[in-house]
């Protein structure tokens, strides 16, 4: 769903079904630019006494941008240039350069091959959504790869050459180096904010996957996915059992083949929900798409290369791909012009990126009870917007027409990591800059 000056969602906290309706994307490729508007840009000095009055003035621990979306003019600035940590804005600029250099229809394969004597291999490619779980209709997402299909056509090719006993090992080298990053906190896989990142997980590594109140995650997925699978198998009248890790050679004979929803909506889906274990498969997928090992440091480093390509890496320094890492590093004006660029029309690549952004007040990250208190409210269904938030940091950049019809973006990034913070103060920064009437 597209904002326009003429078609906004309505301000007011809307039924859950109404929530359900919107967080259904349609397709990106349906969706033209974002508009930049009729109306003229607000004047910086009135938005700056908007914006200020909430802000509490310049030692308040907020870096803030807002930017003209189709000139990237900077209209308000504090501390704008100045990086600061990101939290899971730092996705922006994963989906942007995975959308970018691997574009919006690619999809991520998981195969089986033969291997030697009695042994089959299965081989991941990184599908964060390859799950064991029966679809559901009316998800709202496209069918995710599913390894019970690809348990029917893999026993159903052994059963044709007359195999009836196999031993199922895994291939897991699409991914190289650790499976955390050295800056992640301990507490991270233990939590269940993420699954240990690997090239073959099921259902995201989740231990229970059929309980949406279950975070805890398998300490080794490739394992995992391997004995789910010969499970499936044996299920299907071929007699399996788990094996170890191997590589598959780049000759082996294909038994079967499954495949991820294409990129765009797994772009879409890890930005409305905040998605960690699909952010970090993507930002993979860039640097394998750019010829380099898929690990942290190479995935991190083919994000930038790309965002250079487009003009849009200045004041950007990360380490990962969710945004986990305290040590990355963005500025507010680099996740404006960022959001800019993927809302304007030299890239249309680039739109599931705004199509997946949380609607205040709706869908996702930005659903109740943000944007449904009195201070914010008028926000609600006007503001799309990328939430982040770690231990003392707080930050929200997205894009909203203002009251004059004008396109603008902007990125609040609040807190040192020291202390608490409060999400509601950006949401109300927001709100402002949407109901400016300011030209």
């Amino acid at each position: 769903m597209k904002l326009t000056p003429d078609r906004r969602l309505s301000p007011q906290p809307p039924s859950v079904a109404a929530r359900d309706l919107v967080r259904i994307a349609p397709s990106s490729a349906a969706i033209p630019a974002a508009e930049p508007g009729s109306g003229r840009p607000p004047a910086p000095s009135a938005l700056a006494g908007r914006l200020s009055a909430l802000i509490g003035g310049p030692q308040a621990k907020i870096n803030a941008v807002v930017v003209d979306a189709e000139t990237r003019r900077p209209l308000y600035e504090l501390r704008a240039g100045q990086p600061a940590t990101p939290a899971s804005t730092t996705k922006l600029a994963t989906s942007v350069a995975a959308l970018a250099s691997a574009g919006p229809a690619h999809r991520i394969t998981t195969r089986v091959v033969r291997g030697t004597g009695d042994g089959i291999i299965l081989v991941g490619g990184g599908d964060p959504t390859l799950t064991a779980l029966p679809s559901r209709p009316g998800a709202g997402h496209p069918p995710y790869a599913s390894l019970a299909d690809l348990a029917r056509q893999t026993a159903t090719a052994l059963k044709a050459s007359g195999a009836g006993q196999v031993r199922v090992d895994y291939d897991a080298s699409a991914y190289q180096g650790p499976r955390k990053a050295a800056s992640w906190k301990p507490n991270y896989l233990p939590d269940g904010e993420l699954a240990p990142v690997s090239a073959l997980t099921v259902d995201e590594g989740r231990v229970a996957p059929s309980d949406p109140s279950s975070k805890t995650r398998v300490s080794d997925p490739p394992s995992a996915a391997t004995r789910e699978f010969a499970r499936l198998l044996s299920k299907n009248g071929v007699s399996a059992k788990a094996g170890g890790s191997t590589v598959a050679q780049k000759e082996a004979v294909q038994l079967g083949a499954v495949q991820s929803p294409p990129l765009s909506a797994l772009v879409e889906h890890l930005l409305t929900d905040s998605d960690n274990d699909v952010a970090e498969a993507v930002a993979r997928q860039v640097a394998i798409k750019l010829g380099r090992p898929a690990t942290f440091a190479d995935a991190a480093q083919a994000v930038r290369q790309v965002l250079a390509g487009l003009g849009v890496a200045e004041g950007v320094s990360v380490n990962d791909g969710s945004g986990l890492s305290p040590l990355n590093r963005i500025s507010p004006l680099a996740l404006a012009r960022i959001v800019s660029l993927a809302a304007g029309g030299d890239h249309p690549n680039l739109r599931p990126v705004i199509t997946g952004l949380p609607i205040a007040g709706f869908s996702g990250t930005l659903g109740p009870p943000r944007y449904t208190v009195p201070a914010s409210q008028a926000g609600a269904g006007m503001v799309r917007a990328k939430t982040g938030t770690l231990a003392g940091v707080s930050t929200l950049a997205g894009l909203a027409y203002d009251a004059d019809g004008r396109l603008l973006a902007f990125a609040f990034m609040a807190g040192d990591g020291k202390g608490p913070v409060d999400p509601g103060k950006l949401d109300q920064l927001a709100a402002a800059v949407a109901t400016c009437g300011c030209g």
